[in-house]
């Protein structure tokens, strides 16, 4: 068996530090699926994608794109074990090829395409995570400076300029090297899963304390009041404003100092009491304003705890674990890391499972189960659809009932939202690094400008690698927050918010229901490259195996296999989802397929084009005469 050294490492480059335990490898995977900051932030994508129904399915969709991932992180951790160095499947691609007797000839080809699809997902997934940090930054202005910052509109002012400085930020925590990132990472780690699990123990014991004809807390205005709220129409030119089937259309009453006006009877607020029935978790509602007479089921919360981990759609599932992947991505990004492992081959294959297992089958089975046990009809999945921050907004009321006041309460969501904002920071550390590293593995090859492929010579750090990626990180995340309300329907922006925050960037209600979520198109095609990766590693799993002595059935044929066809049945659905599930809109997906397309029509022509150029071979011409 034949296999290549790694790449030569061009004049005036040098060789990264070993640094890295298990311990160490395990944390830097860790950070990158950050269960902290995905509970908060995609469960509200989640609720909102594929509604009315599709929540129902949210903890078993996390099952099954867990079970996705861990038969690609068998590929990988198989993989790394034959050939440990930076660029992971990148690097995989190159060197099992060559290794063949007679697919030798396409490994150069192999390698580049699956160290495009990686820049597909490990540029464009930072970005996301930038904008996301900055829709969770907005949210939190509003807690400190309501009279000037909107609790429904995000200042698009501010959250440009933060995209800009977070990036910019993270960038240079990259930049001063692995080892500070590993500190870091570490002590966040301990702190956002400490912080989600004592949430996970509230919320569940809020449900277990409120049982049926309970009475319960609910949301009015951001604030959370134990009874039910009196009605008034809402004015429109003086008169009560009518809906499609013209009935006045009411809202909630609010005092002089917005506080909610409880409905009176006997002279005593009515309370607002709790009930689990079947026909109150999921009611028959119009399908949309327009059409009022037309019903259709809504999920509003889970009757029983049983009815959390049931699957109950087989398309629900789908749409469920195809966004699902965007929280236990990660677990990859420490096969990129094999010139800075002590024990490379040893270590990194169990670093790979051992973070995957660790945050998806402890953190989130147990976090969102405590998450969609806890709604009720104070709470519902619709609320969290149309919140910025469903968790939040569990929180508040979660901490007022056990703490007793609602400042206690905001207080406690407000102790939670800083650890989800370092969990961001780690999250967005740790994918930015091993971006830069696979760029820093192809620059070296010079498949991408051989100045990619420079370290800096005080750091050891893929410098340039790091800055080019936090500009572009910067845009995307620009391009994210954009127009992060698309598909929601948005009550109109406060006269008292016309301010030099808000100058530019909001549009209408009834623009953004009819506008694509930017929010949902960046998180897809990081997805879309996510998928296409892993089913390339999947493929490479196998031909490296495929002649070697130690190869294995199972996990080298059977795995991978499953892997692959996984991986490709959730981009097909994302083509045929729009037309056969009520609520997914088919504007995203396809957006997103579109910018998918476009990126390998460039990679094909780039490619091309620079061997052309360099006079490079698009073939290898002989096979590699090292034993594999």
């Amino acid at each position: 068996m034949n296999e290549a050294p790694a790449p030569a490492a061009p004049p005036g480059s040098t060789s990264q530090r070993a640094t890295l335990g298990l311990t160490g490898l395990t944390i830097n995977a860790m950070a990158l699926i950050a269960p902290g900051a995905f509970l908060w932030l995609t469960f509200q994508i989640q609720a909102l994608y594929g509604a009315p129904m599709a929540g129902s399915a949210m903890w078993f969709g996390i099952l099954a794109a867990l079970l996705l991932c861990f038969a690609t992180a068998i590929s990988y951790a198989e993989l790394s074990k034959l050939y440990p160095g930076a660029g992971s499947s990148y690097f995989f691609a190159e060197q099992a090829f060559l290794s063949k007797t007679k697919a030798f000839r396409f490994a150069r080809i192999a390698k580049f395409i699956t160290g495009w699809a990686s820049h597909l997902y490990y540029w464009v997934y930072p970005g996301c995570m930038v904008g996301v940090t900055a829709i969770l930054s907005g949210y939190l202005l509003n807690q400190f400076f309501p009279n000037t910052f909107s609790g429904t509109y995000n200042s698009p002012l501010f959250m440009i300029v933060f995209c800009f400085a977070f990036a910019i930020g993270i960038a240079y925590i990259a930049f001063r090297g692995v080892t500070g990132t590993t500190g870091v990472n570490f002590a966040i780690n301990v702190v956002q899963i400490a912080a989600l699990l004592v949430f996970s123990v509230i919320a569940i014991s809020y449900r277990v304390k409120h049982p049926e004809g309970a009475q319960g807390l609910h949301l009015v205005a951001g604030v959370p009041v134990e009874y039910v709220v009196a009605q008034e129409p809402v004015l429109e030119n003086g008169k009560p404003k009518l809906d499609a089937s013209g009935a006045p259309v009411l809202q909630n009453k609010l005092d002089a100092d917005g506080t909610p006006v409880p409905e009176l009877k006997d002279g005593k607020p009515v309370p607002f009491v709790l009930s689990y029935a079947a026909d109150q978790a999921v009611t028959m509602e119009p399908v949309d304003a327009d059409h009022p007479k037309d019903l259709t089921p809504h999920f509003k919360f889970h009757p029983t705890a049983a009815s959390v981990p049931a699957p109950h759609s087989f398309n629900y599932i789908f749409i469920q674990a195809c966004i699902a992947i965007l929280i236990l991505v990660g677990f990859e990004s420490v096969t990129s890391m094999g010139e800075e492992a002590k024990n490379a081959k040893r270590d990194i294959p169990r670093a790979v499972l051992l973070s995957l297992g660790i945050q998806g089958i402890v953190c989130y089975a147990i976090e969102y189960f405590a998450a969609n046990y806890f709604l009720n009809q104070g709470y519902t999945l619709a609320d969290a659809a149309g919140s910025g921050a469903p968790l939040g907004d569990m929180m508040v009321l979660a901490g007022t009932w056990l703490f007793g006041s609602y400042a206690a309460g905001r207080a406690f969501m407000l102790v939670q939202a800083a650890t989800v904002f370092l969990a961001l920071i780690g999250t967005t550390l740790s994918c930015l690094s091993t971006g830069a590293r696979v760029t820093y593995a192809m620059g070296r090859d010079e498949e991408v400008p051989g100045h990619f492929g420079m370290l800096h010579g005080k750091r050891l750090t893929p410098h340039r690698a790091i800055w080019t990626l936090a500009i572009l990180s910067a845009v995307i995340g620009v391009i994210t927050v954009a127009v992060y309300l698309g598909g929601t329907t948005p009550a109109a922006l406060e006269p008292k918010y016309q301010n030099l925050w808000y100058s530019f960037g909001i549009f209408k209600p009834e623009t953004y229901a009819k506008l694509p979520n930017t929010l949902v198109i960046v998180t897809l095609v990081s997805n879309f490259g996510t998928f296409l990766l892993y089913m390339l590693t999947c493929v490479v799993a196998i031909v490296a195996f495929r002649e070697h002595h130690s190869f294995n059935g199972f996990k080298h044929f059977v795995v991978p296999i499953f892997g692959l066809v996984a991986n490709l049945a959730c981009m097909l659905f994302y083509l045929v989802g729009p037309f056969t599930v009520a609520g997914m809109s088919v504007k995203e997906p396809y957006i997103a397929l579109a910018v998918c397309a476009a990126w390998a029509v460039y990679g094909g022509w780039y490619f091309v084009r620079a061997s052309h150029r360099k006079a490079k071979p698009l073939y290898v011409q002989k096979p590699s005469a090292l034993s594999a």
